[in-house]
């Protein structure tokens, strides 16, 4: 049996946040950032400002997690079928990213956040890769936490392409068949370089996984927001958290076996 995805409504109220216990934290959290052009249709606005407001959230939510001592955060910022929305639409955000990339590049540094980026970035214009490479290079060394951005990122496309690798090793005789292993495909997947997602938050209502982490999602607890990714905020990403701790993860166990106490050899 495993537990239902938490969805926090207000019907049903998440817990409030000073029920989190820091020695309980999930190492690695992802989130799908939903919600951005609706949050604009419902103001009258341009889908753009819409993104635009979602740049902001994505700031806060940056810095909350780096102030509760988060190991890893893993944004969704930008998949591999986003390529398919309108040319205009596409073009606001990369220069939103380019201004996100910018307007944070100190305050990265300055709290030892390391960056990284996941998927395809090759499809990244000149002039993101220009500010975002850099970037990447001058936190390499920083421990505080890592921040991942999925850009032009897909889930099946990255197993698809850790699969290849593996066959081509095969090919060239580096490794035989029987050397394929789940540890082997999952050692191919850059998304997983900080380790499987414990927690992956999904914003904006719905509830689905929009090819995010796929293989790293195998054990992960899942929580879905009803607000709208520009709106969400500290408060909210500190209920998820509550919520994942008051799950029993059971690895394929049962609970007695996950409750009982750790047996020491002498």
């Amino acid at each position: 049996m495993c537990y239902a995805p938490a969805v926090l409504t207000a019907a049903h109220p998440p817990p409030a946040s000073n029920v989190i216990e820091l020695r309980g934290l999930p190492s690695h959290v992802g989130i799908i950032m939903d919600g951005n052009g609706r949050w604009a249709q419902q103001r009258g606005l341009d889908r753009s400002e819409g993104h635009r407001a979602g740049s902001a959230a994505v700031r806060r939510v940056v810095r909350a997690a780096r102030r509760l001592g988060l190991r890893a955060l893993t944004v969704y910022a930008f998949s591999e079928q986003n390529w398919a929305r309108p040319e205009l639409e596409v073009g606001a955000l990369m220069d939103l990213l380019k201004e996100f990339l910018l307007a944070e590049r100190s305050e990265i540094l300055h709290n030892g956040i390391r960056l990284q980026a996941i998927g395809n970035l090759g499809r990244l214009p000149a002039f993101v890769r220009a500010v975002l490479d850099p970037l990447r290079n001058e936190s390499a060394n920083n421990e505080a936490m890592t921040l991942t951005l999925a850009l032009s990122y897909g889930g099946r496309e990255e197993i698809a392409l850790a699969a290849r690798e593996l066959a081509d090793d095969v090919k060239k005789g580096r490794i035989s068949a029987d050397q394929i292993t789940t540890e082997s495909l999952r050692a191919r997947m850059p998304s997983l370089a900080v380790g499987d997602p414990d927690l992956v938050i999904r914003t904006g209502g719905e509830q689905r996984i929009s090819n995010f982490l796929l293989y790293g999602l195998a054990y992960a607890e899942l929580a879905f927001s009803e607000k709208l990714w520009p709106d969400f905020d500290a408060p909210d990403l500190y209920a998820a958290i509550g919520s994942y701790q008051q799950r029993e993860r059971r690895f394929g166990k049962t609970g007695a076996q996950v409750r009982a106490p750790t047996q020491v050899t002498p």
